[in-house]
């Protein structure tokens, strides 16, 4: 069920430039003069939304839930293809110059893919929500959970979906235990790659995510600036 992970987040190792060039292309279409706090979107391709229009992606699902809720936040979609957690951690400093209230964080996988050691991915991980915290008090934190190909082994397995445990318990971070949950695996609901979701499970991944989400902003109505 798990074989769509061997590609799932983009495979290719981005470098520094490009990397830095994909993150002002998530933010650049965002007006300076919106104040409105940030849910911060970071991870990989399926953050992106690879394969589909930009307003097809899950966050800017989120946004339009966001907006019916009545909710004066903004999503901004930092995902970029192939994205690590030391790539993450490269990146996150530029992305922190916005007054973000909410760190959606979905990276790991692509470490897992690699056959990376996952100590170090959790410290970047670490490193990367403490940055987050440093410069945005009060900010929440919300850790995406992966699951990792099977053909990694038991142990692997098990160690990369605690990880995600791990990570949100002392951070005291929301879990969303698998965010693929429903449409990983399914045919109907991925691209012909059989790894990517289609708009259809961009809908469902949208579904799970707001679930986590939405009390988590309406349980902090107001966030500090940065």
């Amino acid at each position: 069920m798990l074989a769509w992970l061997g590609a799932a987040c983009g495979t290719r190792r981005d470098d520094d430039a490009s990397v830095a060039r994909q993150s002002r292309d998530t933010t650049s279409s965002t007006p300076a003069a919106d104040a409105r706090p940030v849910v911060l979107c970071f991870g990989t391709s399926l953050t992106a939304g690879l394969g589909l229009a930009p307003e097809e992606a899950f966050p800017a699902l989120l946004q339009r839930k966001i907006d019916s809720a009545g909710l004066a936040f903004r999503v901004v979609n930092a995902g970029v293809s192939g994205e690590t957690a030391a790539a993450g951690l490269r990146r996150i400093d530029w992305l922190l110059q916005q007054p973000i209230a909410v760190l959606l964080l979905e990276l790991g996988a692509n470490d897992a893919l690699r056959g990376q050691d996952l100590a170090e991915a959790k410290r970047n991980l670490q490193e990367i929500i403490n940055r987050t915290r440093a410069r945005h008090s009060g900010v929440r934190v919300v850790v995406a959970g992966m699951e990792a190909p099977p053909n990694l082994g038991r142990r692997y397995t098990r160690e990369f979906r605690d990880l995600f445990r791990d990570l949100a318990r002392e951070n005291d971070a929301v879990l969303i235990p698998f965010l693929l949950e429903g449409v990983a695996g399914h045919a109907d609901l991925n691209q012909a790659d059989g790894i990517h979701p289609t708009a259809a499970g961009a809908r469902i991944v949208a579904d799970r995510v707001w679930k986590t989400l939405e009390p988590v902003l309406r349980t902090r109505p107001s966030f500090p600036g940065p």
